[in-house]
């Protein structure tokens, strides 16, 4: 009776066992094999606005590949978003990382932040999982020597020069104030700024600090007034930059008021409160109308998701070059699709997409914002290349 009970036992694990082993290469019930695409983004706290955003414009490039009926390798594909919350937070980066490692995904889109997605990005290189970021643009991402980390936009390198060239010839800076987040964004762009705004010509006469998390400025701004600075740096997102504009105002600081891409969005002006006002920014890429299928997209995104907060677009050519790259290679295996996306050259909505040896897109543009009528006006783009014909 031990005997039997036990060899049934044993038929039920090898059974369950290789059920297991079957799960990630089973087709589904239309016949098609899943491709599995990764999508990490904070989906919950102050950023969640433009988590979802993330996840929205993932979404749409995937329901858009679906639509085409794509085959690959000789089989029919369908596409599906695997999504997770990283909270912006760089510990739970790693976890929601392994867990998508684990589910053998066959691609990621993300994560949001440079603070995020800087150590997720060893996880996915020792998986061998390609990693295209919509949205992190600290330079140490694509300099780790990583072949998986690829990423659609300009980096900071590309924005901080083009924010301190900026503060210094078209807003008169001389003496410049600087404020970061402490995070690998906030504190890296703000490094980059002050170091081309210096080279420009500029005195940095402070830097003081906050956090991701905090909303009362009020002390480190009353220390900034003193110094009489023609501008103010923020290095940090739109959940602190738009009380901090507000403060900025009440405190009645002369100073012009300056942030990088994560404070480009209308979220910055909402939380603002009648304060955004005259606030500059910048944002790597070309303006949407700008972009070469930038009214198509925006239109059909605004439709069917609302207004844009900020790189749904970016994610929506992540994903569509990383399908183009599985194409051309006629595989999903990230081992075989690498190479070729490494080469590729494509069409996006946003620009015409090629990496460097890094894995940084070619040619970026950046644009420099201002907040008029309560909307974000362009000034200008430096930079940038024709979209491929």
């Amino acid at each position: 009776m031990k005997s039997r009970l036990l060899a049934v036992l044993l038929a039920t694990m090898l059974f369950n066992l290789a059920a297991c082993g079957k799960k990630d290469t089973a087709p589904g019930a239309d016949g098609a094999v899943v491709v599995k695409i990764g999508s990490i983004q904070p989906l919950t706290g102050p950023q969640s606005h433009l988590g979802k955003d993330n996840e929205n414009g993932t979404r749409m490039a995937i329901d858009d590949a679906n639509a085409k009926g794509i085959s690959i390798g000789g089989k029919k594909v369908r596409f599906e978003l695997f999504s997770e919350d990283d909270q912006a937070d760089p510990k739970t980066a790693t976890i929601v990382a392994q867990k998508m490692v684990d589910e053998k995904v066959n691609g990621i889109i993300g994560h949001l932040n440079s603070g995020t997605t800087i150590p997720a990005s060893k996880i996915y290189f020792d998986a061998g999982i390609v990693q295209i970021s919509p949205s992190a643009t600290n330079p140490k991402y694509t300099e780790q020597g990583f072949r998986t980390a690829f990423r659609v936009m300009p980096n900071d390198v590309q924005q901080g020069k083009a924010l301190g060239d900026f503060a210094v010839t078209r807003l008169g800076a001389k003496r410049v104030a600087i404020i970061d987040d402490r995070t690998a964004y906030g504190q890296g762009l703000a490094d980059q700024f002050g170091a081309a705004a210096k080279a420009a010509g500029a005195e940095i006469v402070t830097r003081q600090y906050t956090t991701d998390k905090s909303t009362d400025f009020m002390a480190i701004l009353t220390a900034v007034k003193s110094e009489n600075a023609d501008v103010l740096f923020f290095g940090g997102m739109d959940a602190q930059g738009g009380p901090m504009m507000k403060q900025f105002k009440t405190l009645g600081l002369n100073a012009k008021f300056l942030m990088g891409d994560g404070g480009s969005t209308p979220e910055f002006i909402k939380l603002a409160a009648g304060s955004a006002e005259g606030a500059y920014s910048s944002l790597p890429g070309l303006p949407l109308d700008k972009m070469p299928g930038g009214k198509a997209f925006g239109d059909k995104f605004t439709a069917k998701y609302g207004q844009i907060q900020l790189y749904a677009p970016y994610c929506y050519d992540a994903v569509s070059v990383m399908i183009a790259a599985m194409q051309k290679a006629d595989s999903i295996d990230p081992a075989k699709y690498l190479p070729v996306l490494a080469s590729i050259v494509y069409d996006g909505v946003t620009a015409k997409i090629s990496f460097d040896t890094k894995g940084d897109i070619k040619d970026g543009a950046i644009t420099l914002y201002q907040v008029k009528n309560g909307k974000w006006e362009v000034l200008e783009t430096v930079g940038g290349a024709e979209p491929a014909k």
